[in-house]
């Protein structure tokens, strides 16, 4: 699965840079989510992260956030692609 941010609706603007092995998308000058080729990284509730992180394997603790978010591996395919557009919609919402 290979994830377009731009299909999410809901989110406000933001700015993005792009680096040699991935695109971070910022709010302002705090970064919402990261876009690697196989997994993404967003901000989350730590009560949310915990269940997901125990819930799916394909679901573990952001190496760009830490405890304050998760990576997902696309190629699990465990969440629906509607499921992780809910979740980059939070960490927009969660971002100042």
């Amino acid at each position: 699965m290979v994830f377009d941010v731009s299909k999410v609706t809901g989110i406000g603007e933001f700015t993005t840079k792009q680096e040699k092995t991935r695109t971070l998308y910022f709010k302002g000058e705090h970064a919402f989510l990261v876009v690697y080729p196989n997994t993404i990284e967003i901000r989350s509730d730590h009560e949310l992260s915990r269940t997901l992180i125990e819930r799916y394997e394909s679901v573990m603790e952001s190496r760009y956030f830490g405890r304050g978010g998760i990576e997902i591996v696309l190629a699990g395919e465990q969440l629906s692609l509607t499921e992780i557009e809910d979740l980059v919609r939070l960490s927009y919402n969660l971002t100042d």
